[in-house]
């Protein structure tokens, strides 16, 4: 079997796209920062059900961290995430250094208000700029008719969406549910992070999320069910949540009463990791 092509610039990923293109074959696109399981993977696979193929980028996107984050800890393994992608179906991966990201003088940063903002961008100062910036480069630098996003970073896919919309950017952006562990837990690269014993409490986020939407829907007060939510996480052994609320599922504002289509997103800490989660109401 031929190894996975692998571009590191962007002029050889354009080459690529372009003969694709001109074969009239269609291309997808699933951005990734490596360390890839099985929830990467199932965007792979769902990015072959929407076009003939798909190219994953990994890419460790230095803009997005903040001072104290952990960019430098980020598990790296490109030459493995190459074989799962691989074997996943995957025609290509384009793993640029940030020098091919982000040249000499690169000046430029992309904002999207709103749905940015609360949430993880009130924790995550510069965090979401950092998203829309790269986003937007690895959308003008691939082309492809649909690019992937999983929905575990809820807040990220509806910045992305948001942006695509404003900038009449011509890509159709699919967001996949979560994939998760039998226990429910999200699938996450910065899991590695858990001992042995946060690994254990960690399924409390989704018991907790799974328990409060059962309750908004029949009729329990948004706030009361917030207040309650992260008392059980804390019980259950988190060291902080960050925030446990009900947001508007299209745009992300705050709700007093679920009275159309919601989300609860939660991020809380356990141990070294940051665990986000979220479900529909």
């Amino acid at each position: 079997m031929m190894s996975l092509p692998i571009f590191c610039t962007v002029a050889d990923l354009r080459t690529q796209v372009g003969d694709w293109r001109r074969q009239g074959l269609t291309v997808a696109l699933v951005p990734t920062m490596g360390a890839l399981h099985e929830g990467h993977l199932t965007l792979i696979r769902r990015g072959l059900e929407l076009a003939d193929k798909v190219v994953a980028s990994v890419f460790v996107n230095p803009t997005q961290f903040g001072p104290n984050e952990d960019f430098a800890a980020y598990p790296r393994r490109v030459s493995e995430d190459a074989a799962l992608l691989q074997e996943a179906g995957a025609s290509g991966l384009f793993a640029p250094t940030v020098a091919e990201m982000y040249p000499d003088g690169f000046s430029t940063t992309i904002t999207v208000a709103g749905v940015s903002e609360g949430l993880c961008g009130a924790f995550r100062p510069g965090h979401f700029a950092g998203v829309a910036t790269v986003v937007a480069k690895l959308l003008l630098q691939a082309g492809p008719d649909v690019a992937l996003f999983g929905e575990k970073d809820y807040q990220q896919l509806q910045v992305i969406k948001r942006l695509v919309r404003d900038l009449d950017i011509p890509i159709r952006i699919e967001g996949v549910p979560t994939v998760r562990e039998a226990d429910g837990l999200a699938l996450s690269s910065r899991n590695a992070y858990l001992s042995a014993e946060e690994r254990a409490i960690a399924p409390a986020i989704h018991r907790t999320l799974s328990a409060m939407a059962e309750a908004l829907r029949g009729g329990a007060d948004v706030a009361s069910q917030e207040a309650w939510g992260k008392a059980q996480l804390l019980a259950a052994g988190f060291a902080s949540v960050d925030y446990l609320e009900v947001r508007a599922a299209d745009g992300l504002a705050p709700l007093q009463t679920v009275d159309r289509p919601a989300r609860i997103l939660v991020a809380a800490r356990l141990g070294k990791a940051r665990l986000l989660d979220n479900i529909p109401v």
